[in-house]
């Protein structure tokens, strides 16, 4: 885990508010998500949702979590999350596991406040097309992926919603890029292998789209 480069996520988040206490909404808050956002957001009141609180957490990203809501996203039952309570919603690399993301999202729409931000991010079409490299790279690296998402598809949603989308494009950080330097020899030491994330930035693997809440 890292925490020295601001995430891609929070950046854009950061050039449409400057709240420094945000209600954070992040729905798939494993792989230490909790930990790198308190890094960035000490003040923010942040809010995991996930089917297990200990998917790629450490205890210390628990204990960075001030709340944690365990549901499956598919059985559409969010009850126990309060509406209009949020003021952003992070949704980073889930709906592309999810046969019902159609469904989903507006739900989730319920529980962000309004004028709050909605960040969302996904496997871009053309990832089906990418070379296979093990932890992902083609999208169908990982068979728990379920559908293909356009940017005009995710858009589209959210414009029925009544949202005003304020940017949408890749997930491309020249910092990764550069990076990769270092990082391919160190993974093939470490690893004996290459994880695919590492190519990510290179190839344009993510789509991303954040909308504010009319």
């Amino acid at each position: 885990m890292s925490t020295r480069i601001k995430p891609f996520r929070l950046k854009t988040i950061g050039k449409f508010t400057n709240k420094k206490d945000l209600r954070i909404l992040d729905i798939g808050s494993g792989s230490h998500s909790s930990t790198i956002t308190k890094k960035w957001l000490p003040n923010c009141h942040y809010t995991g949702v996930d089917r297990d609180v200990n998917y790629g957490n450490t205890e210390e990203d628990i204990q960075n979590m001030d709340e944690f809501f365990q549901l499956d996203l598919t059985a559409l039952d969010y009850g126990a999350i309060p509406n209009n309570a949020y003021d952003v919603i992070i949704m980073s690399h889930v709906i592309e596991h999810l046969h019902n993301g159609e469904q989903v999202l507006p739900l989730l729409f319920q529980k962000l406040k309004k004028g709050g931000l909605f960040y969302i991010e996904f496997p871009c079409e053309a990832s089906a097309s990418f070379p296979s490299k093990k932890e992902t790279l083609n999208f169908f690296d990982d068979d728990t992926h379920v559908r293909i998402w356009s940017i005009k598809e995710v858009a589209n949603i959210f414009m029925r919603g009544r949202f005003n989308v304020k940017m949408a494009g890749k997930n491309r950080s020249r910092i990764n890029i550069a990076l990769m330097l270092i990082k391919i020899p160190l993974q093939l030491i470490t690893k004996g292998y290459v994880r695919g994330g590492v190519y990510w930035d290179v190839y344009g693997f993510a789509d991303y789209l954040i909308a504010e809440k009319a």
